[in-house]
């Protein structure tokens, strides 16, 4: 589980770069088929970011905890995970399947 996972992991995940702690535990844990649960909190996830999310969902072994927008009118290329699911998502995501609905 990556919690609070920022733009910068995101990037470096979709981008398959492993270059820090986070981001090396994760490739350890992909060549082991194991599942990857990801807390998306990014100010430009609808912006930048949007292209390394869109990567991610078509991975094997990616999951989100689900997301949506934190403050449309003041970021509106801003997402955030609902924390309060990081337990329910990480559950589905040891069963091999993407809690829904992942946008909120």
């Amino acid at each position: 589980m990556i919690a609070p996972c920022t733009g910068n992991t995101l990037a470096k995940l979709a981008h398959s770069i492993a270059d820090g702690p986070v981001t090396m535990a994760a490739k350890s844990h992909l060549r082991n088929s194991g599942p990857i649960l990801l807390a998306i909190s990014t100010n430009d996830a609808l912006a930048g970011a949007a292209e390394n999310i869109g990567k991610l969902l078509s991975r094997k072994n990616y999951y989100f905890v689900p997301f949506g927008q934190d403050a449309p009118d003041q970021k509106p290329t801003s997402i955030v995970a609902d924390f309060s699911k990081l337990l329910t998502a990480l559950e589905a995501a040891l069963e091999g399947r993407q809690l829904q609905p992942i946008l909120i």
